[in-house]
């Protein structure tokens, strides 16, 4: 079977919703990424697999997978047919860090009521001027999930924070700025080498990896908001085009040109 990459992508006009994914992957294997949003996902034909926080996880049957932001993971074609799924990129005002811990102890929910108004939302979404209605939805999607996820009560007081959250720190404000190894060890007072070992035992992932997928993950929104991909390039921190293609169909099957071409069908 030819692998196929289907990607329908675009940016909906309703707070709260920082994107909209519909897409056909049958050969295409997501790396190790992480997202600065969380990320609500149906698959509706075949499913898929994949690995969150050193779990492997995977959408038997007709559940709904909430992955939370800046937790990295990865997905594949659970069956040779492949997937196709429908994604909501939600931001925090929908589900706040006091939830991260229980979505990434239990990601995929089994829920019927819950599966079906995502569809409904989906449907509205992609009819302009039924943005109320999506924001309706959506508002209701958002208690069902604070009411499956019970986050823990956090103790008073931040926790101590150690040199890999002090390096994910730095990555995340330097984001489109070029930092070296050298650079983060003067600043965090660490051996280069301690921080590599130190940041991906804590996250799953390496640090280079996780600096170029969130910079992928702002392009994908620069690129759907109709900026020309050579300029997005050079605004997420890549070096040039080639650079950022590269890293870009890596991760989403698809060039960045072809992803922006989906939200300017719309």
């Amino acid at each position: 079977m030819t692998p196929r990459q289907d990607i329908t992508a675009w940016r909906p006009a309703v707070p709260g919703v920082t994107e909209v994914l519909h897409a056909r992957f049958t050969g295409h294997r997501y790396p190790m990424h992480v997202h600065d949003s969380w990320t609500l996902l149906i698959v509706d034909d075949g499913a898929v697999s994949y690995d969150l926080d050193r779990h492997r996880r995977g959408t038997p049957g007709d559940t709904v997978s909430l992955l939370p932001p800046l937790v990295p993971h990865n997905g594949s074609p659970a069956t040779a047919d492949g997937f196709r799924k429908r994604v909501l990129y939600l931001d925090t005002t929908q589900l706040d860090a006091s939830f991260i811990g229980p979505a990434v102890d239990g990601p995929d929910l089994t829920d019927p009521v819950l599966r079906a108004r995502i569809g409904q939302l989906h449907t509205a979404l992609a009819r302009p001027g039924d943005e109320l209605e999506a924001e309706s939805r959506l508002a209701l999607i958002g208690e069902r999930l604070r009411t499956h996820l019970r986050p823990r009560l956090v103790p008073a007081g931040e926790p101590p924070r150690g040199v890999a959250q002090d390096l994910r720190d730095l990555l995340d404000a330097r984001l489109r700025e070029a930092t070296t190894l050298d650079q983060a060890g003067r600043l965090l007072h660490a051996h280069p080498a301690h921080l590599v070992r130190a940041f991906t035992a804590a996250y799953g992932i390496a640090p280079h990896r996780y600096l170029t997928s969130r910079r992928v993950d702002l392009a994908r929104r620069l690129l759907l908001d109709g900026q020309p991909p050579g300029e997005v390039a050079v605004a997420v921190g890549f070096y040039d085009q080639s650079h950022f293609t590269r890293h870009f169909k890596r991760t989403w099957g698809v060039t960045p040109g072809r992803y922006a071409r989906t939200g300017a069908a719309r």
